[in-house]
């Protein structure tokens, strides 16, 4: 990524086509390939390569790995210090929600199968 976001007109179009994608998710991509597909089979086989190998066709887990939000600096380095060091925060802060989330999760669908299990054992007894 560069020092500054570039603008829409030097982006050029490929690039500005991806980030419309990306906004819309994977149904968007999905359907591109199709497209890609019925206009011209090679153009279809460029874009699920393309998915596969950037990891859009998967999952977006990895793109939630790097920083969600970026701007340019604004000139005043203390500011731009703690608007990066607040954005970091809070990310780091989100992930372990998301995590504290996904354990609570798997704690509550464990509790549901051992219930499930304890019950199944009832039955097999009487």
């Amino acid at each position: 990524m560069p020092a500054y976001p570039l603008p829409s007109r030097v982006q050029g179009p490929l690039i500005r086509a991806r980030d419309w994608l990306d906004e819309r998710g994977k149904l968007a991509w999905i359907a591109a390939v199709v497209l890609g597909f019925v206009v011209f089979w090679p153009l279809g086989l460029a874009l699920l390569a393309y998915m596969i190998w950037s990891k859009r066709m998967f999952s977006c887990s990895n793109r939630h790995s790097r920083a969600r939000y970026y701007a340019p600096s604004t000139g005043n380095s203390a500011f731009d210090a703690y608007r990066e060091e607040t954005l970091k925060r809070l990310e780091d802060e989100h992930r372990e929600f998301v995590d504290f989330l996904q354990k609570l999760r798997e704690a509550k669908d464990k509790a549901e199968f051992d219930q499930f299990m304890q019950s199944r054992g009832e039955k097999t007894e009487a």
